[in-house]
């Protein structure tokens, strides 16, 4: 009881080392302690250079400070700020509330940092290395920065509540037992989320992660060689934007701020599946110049993602598939060259508003895209597009989208339905062309003109009957249904008997692909 109540009082416990009482002081007053030698080489507290009991304190002793600390000094506030020691045994705060500040920069742990339903108020450790921080259900009133930091055994952060910012710029993650980098299911960031040039060796889980502003990924390498997906994140939220976007290497750039010229530029790589079913973001997706190196079984998930905008601006996937299906976003913004072929899209009841191509994509381009999202014939993707197209004023377009949707379906017919489809294609492209009618009854009129001009015409009963007229009976032939009394009232035989024949069946094939246009085109305005 003396010795707590001389610890409140401000008083050096009597078992602390040199460097321990140093610390204490530093606390009660604010200031940062720093035990840094000069020399870069052993300052690196990744490096292989040993630290010594000169600059090294226990764990159970700084988690007395920050548990049970002496008051500040005064007109001051106490803070842990520590930078180049050592802290050997666990750092130990689970279910904890910390009050004071805590920074610690450039430091080591020789074990995982235990933080597991702890309170704290903001905590950094800058460019530390830390076996493992274990983290679940933590809350901070303000933010958690790991920048720098590397972690051989991996993040847990499930079900935290971080009250503003998360950063892991330039953080190095190994993984845990569980091949997992960052496990943060259910974790809850009040603005944003920065993991900027991060390189995760091993699965990060987001599944069900809330984040208030933008989740920033620029940059960022991820690997998972040993789980299907390099980020799992299905049911995130995201106020506003997710960026898997190029990031400057080098100097203090801003991810905001566009990279000065001759800045080496860093994108967006994943060496493993990405996963962001069912998401929410508020803004944008964007995918500008990321890179998917996936396997044949893995795969870019996106289905029923809703979003406003889709920044697929990616390079082309060469191996795995992309997945759209059910996924709804305002406008896509696309380029010709970022979307996989054949087999490797799929997008049944993809949902898109506007079109915004980066670059030239030409329609037989689109019509491809949407050729390889459908290995079999499927006319949802083919009259989304149409619809779009002509929102945009872009009709003539839309028409050449629903025939390629007609000659697709051709493809999945039986032999006769083939061969009345390619009988509407020729001449009336599904009704799609209908003026082409008009140049096929006016080749078949002249030429049916032209030859029964010189055929024999004995009456066909007798009586009056009007004069013959090679030019109105080829159009009696050809009109169904219309009666001029010229086929009725003239008789030809032989040949021409077939040729009138062939007339007649040419004139009803015709008027059926016309008409059959016309309900097609009516059924559609």
């Amino acid at each position: 009881m003396t010795e707590v109540t001389g610890v409140r009082a401000g008083d050096l416990p009597d078992d602390l080392t040199a460097v321990e009482a140093g610390m204490w002081q530093a606390f009660r007053n604010g200031s940062v302690y720093d035990l840094r030698s000069g020399d870069a080489m052993v300052d690196d507290p990744h490096g292989g250079h040993p630290w010594g009991p000169e600059r090294t304190v226990r764990g159970r002793v700084v988690c007395w400070l920050l548990l049970d600390g002496p008051p500040a000094l005064a007109g001051r506030v106490s803070a842990l700020k520590l930078t180049g020691l050592r802290i050997v045994g666990s750092l130990d705060l689970a279910g904890g509330t910390v009050v004071p500040y805590v920074e610690m920069n450039g430091c080591r742990f020789d074990e995982e940092v235990l933080l597991p339903e702890a309170r704290l108020t903001t905590v950094r450790l800058v460019n530390c290395a830390v076996p493992r921080l274990e983290a679940a259900r933590l809350h901070t009133e303000g933010d958690l920065h790991l920048p720098r930091c590397r972690f051989q055994r991996g993040i847990r952060l499930t079900d935290a509540h971080i009250g503003t910012d998360l950063l892991l710029n330039q953080a190095v993650v190994h993984r845990d037992r569980a091949g997992r980098s960052i496990a943060a299911d259910g974790m809850t960031v009040g603005q944003d989320l920065q993991a900027e040039l991060l390189q995760a060796h091993g699965e990060i889980s987001l599944r069900s992660a809330t984040i208030g502003v933008s989740l920033s990924l620029r940059g960022a390498r991820l690997a998972g060689p040993y789980t299907r997906y390099a980020l799992n994140a299905p049911q995130l939220t995201v106020g506003r934007t997710l960026y898997l976007t190029p990031a400057g290497v080098g100097g203090s750039q801003l991810s905001w701020v566009t990279p000065e010229r001759g800045t080496r530029i860093q994108p967006f790589v994943s060496r493993g599946g990405v996963r962001l079913d069912d998401g929410r973001f508020g803004e944008a997706v964007d995918l500008g110049q990321a890179r998917f190196d996936l396997t044949d079984r893995q795969e870019l998930s996106l289905r029923r993602v809703q979003t406003t905008e889709l920044r697929f601006l990616c390079e082309r996937p060469r191996r795995g598939q992309v997945l759209l299906s059910g996924a709804r976003v305002v406008t896509l913004v696309d380029r010709a060259g970022s979307w996989p072929g054949r087999g490797g899209l799929h997008m049944g009841g993809f949902f898109y508003e506007n079109l915004v191509p980066r670059g030239p994509f030409p329609l037989a381009a689109r019509l491809a895209w949407v050729a390889a999202a459908t290995a079999e014939y499927n006319p949802e993707p083919y009259e989304r597009l149409a619809a779009v197209l002509r929102e945009a004023g872009e009709d003539e377009d839309a028409r050449e989208v629903l025939l390629a949707k007609q000659r697709r379906r051709r493809e999945t017919l039986p032999p006769a339905g083939k061969l009345w489809g390619y009988v509407q294609d020729v001449t009336v492209a599904y009704g799609y062309r209908p003026a082409r009618a008009a140049v096929w009854m006016a080749v078949l009129w002249a030429a049916g003109s032209l030859a029964f001009a010189h055929a024999a015409h004995p009456p066909a009963t007798p009586g009056d009957r009007p004069d013959w007229n090679p030019s109105l009976f080829a159009l009696d032939l050809l009109l169904p249904v219309v009666d001029l009394n010229q086929a009725s009232e003239w008789h030809v035989s032989g040949a021409w008997q077939w040729l009138a024949a062939a007339m007649v069946l040419l004139g009803w094939v015709l008027a059926t692909t016309v008409t059959a246009g016309a309900t097609r085109m009516l059924r559609r305005n």
